[in-house]
């Protein structure tokens, strides 16, 4: 049960502050900044230990650390970059 709160509190501060950082204008509410954030922890996480960091596993574990805060904001980030790929309109 702590595990899926401290998830849900990973993505919501990962989210919000992936979102503050990226330029432009991102749509969607709170559900999908959780979203965003726990995607961004995930990939901040495999990232991170593809690297060979040591702190990139908090991010995977979902702990609200300072490392494992970055590497979900690094992470969400670069999933915010890839769904404004995806969801491109052409005009």
């Amino acid at each position: 049960m702590w595990n899926l709160l401290a998830w849900i509190v990973l993505g919501l501060i990962a989210g919000a502050i992936a979102k503050a950082i990226y330029p432009g204008h991102q749509g969607g509410g709170i559900l999908a900044t959780m979203i965003l954030g726990i995607v961004g922890a995930l990939v901040g996480g495999w990232l991170g230990s593809q690297l060979g960091i040591g702190g990139a596993g908090a991010a995977a574990a979902g702990a609200l650390t300072l490392p494992g805060i970055i590497f979900a904001v690094l992470g969400a980030i670069i999933v915010l970059f890839l769904w404004g790929l995806f969801t491109r309109r052409t005009a």
